[in-house]
């Protein structure tokens, strides 16, 4: 499959153009059109945020797949571990590594309801991730397409692709649904 691989050359060395490698069109700046499963996976994402919500946690899922299928499910746990780095995207990373038997996961695809804080945004440039899709937009913390572009810059050594947006309304819902509550 060389456009495969002619599409992680472009990728992860910051061409401006470059192939989605999910309908063969092009796009610019490592945002790629939607697969026709990334809705259903973020359902799964959806269905881990509200259990961290059920929890008392800000309702953030995560799904990890690899060659389409799930490796690991998650949502926020830093209240209930008592964990300040327990995001959701962070612990579908280790849990992840851990199944995988490997700290580097090339060829994943995360799935997260909201868009990644900058420490989680980093942890996947290290973790080596192929893919990420997010539902909604966070303008004051995001780290990957609201205040910061970590792993689309090109500033750093591995970077990866990005499609957000996917069931963007049902994310933000839950979101201020929890907090509604809290107040």
């Amino acid at each position: 499959m060389q456009s495969d691989i002619a599409f992680l050359g472009y990728l992860f060395y910051g061409k401006q153009e470059i192939p989605c490698s999910f309908t063969r069109k092009k796009r610019k700046n490592n945002m790629l059109c939607r697969s026709e499963k990334d809705e259903e996976i973020m359902e799964l994402a959806l269905a881990e945020a509200k259990r961290a919500a059920d929890c008392g946690e800000v309702p953030v899922g995560a799904v990890l797949m690899l060659d389409e299928k799930i490796v690991v499910r998650t949502g926020n746990n830093l209240i209930g571990a008592g964990d300040p780095v327990g995001h959701a995207e962070i612990r579908a990373l280790r849990k992840g590594a851990g199944q995988l038997g490997n700290y580097r996961l090339p060829g994943t695809t995360l799935y997260v309801t909201l868009e990644p804080c900058p420490m989680c945004a980093a942890a996947m440039v290290h973790a080596r991730i192929e893919r990420l899709v997010f539902g909604a937009t966070d303008p004051k913390g995001g780290g990957v397409v609201s205040q910061y572009r970590i792993g689309r810059d090109g500033r750093l050594n591995h970077g990866y692709a990005v499609t957000e947006g996917v069931l963007a309304d049902k994310c933000s819902l839950i979101l201020k649904e929890f907090f509604q509550k809290r107040r």
